[in-house]
């Protein structure tokens, strides 16, 4: 049996078909909260914003256009929107050091401890980036989006996406040549 698609679920969200809208959730919540998270630095803030994706999903879906784009690279510009306002609206308000460290599934806690804290760095790198820079970042590493969806969902060139993408790796190197430098030193001293 085939799987219906976005549009067909959409269509049928639009009619009110709340199984329909829990299928959406299944196919594109993991992703949403991902690129969320990464944007926002926070699980509980991610959260919220695929919440207010799902929100619109439900509350918009009969404005829906098949053949317009993609289902899925709407989503991903209202998620990166949605991520944008809330970083505009709190600004500079946010430690760093607040932000939860990710759970590493390797083995060995020496090891564990060292990719989370590596890991805790990258994502402060990454929360320091401009916001448009962390989206075209998030957006491509992350979500491995190509650069002309990122493009469609940033509402840009794909050449303003390869400029943002260009400037936020070069910062992101500049930021973490400590960490690679610590990192190959610590490679060079168990081998």
């Amino acid at each position: 049996m085939d799987r219906p698609s976005d549009d067909e679920l959409v269509a049928a969200v639009a009619s009110g078909d709340e199984a329909a809208c829990r299928a959406l959730m299944d196919r594109h919540l993991a992703r949403m909260l991902a690129l969320a998270r990464r944007m926002l630095g926070n699980r509980a803030d991610a959260e919220e914003v695929a919440q207010e994706v799902f929100l619109r999903v439900w509350t918009h879906a009969g404005r829906w256009e098949p053949g317009k784009a993609q289902f899925g690279t709407w989503l991903h510009r209202v998620a990166t929107n949605l991520c944008l306002d809330r970083l505009r609206r709190r600004r500079g308000t946010e430690d760093i050091d607040a932000i939860p460290e990710p759970v590493s599934g390797e083995p060995g806690p020496d090891r564990q401890l060292e990719q989370r804290e590596l890991a805790a760095r990258v994502d402060a790198a990454l929360q320091a980036l401009p916001e448009r820079q962390r989206a075209a970042m998030v957006l491509s590493h992350y979500q491995g989006l190509g650069n002309i969806e990122a493009a469609d969902i940033l509402g840009i060139s794909v050449e303003a996406v390869e400029s943002l993408l260009s400037r936020a790796r070069r910062q992101l190197r500049v930021a973490l040549a400590t960490e690679r430098d610590e990192l190959l030193r610590s490679k060079e001293t168990s081998a």
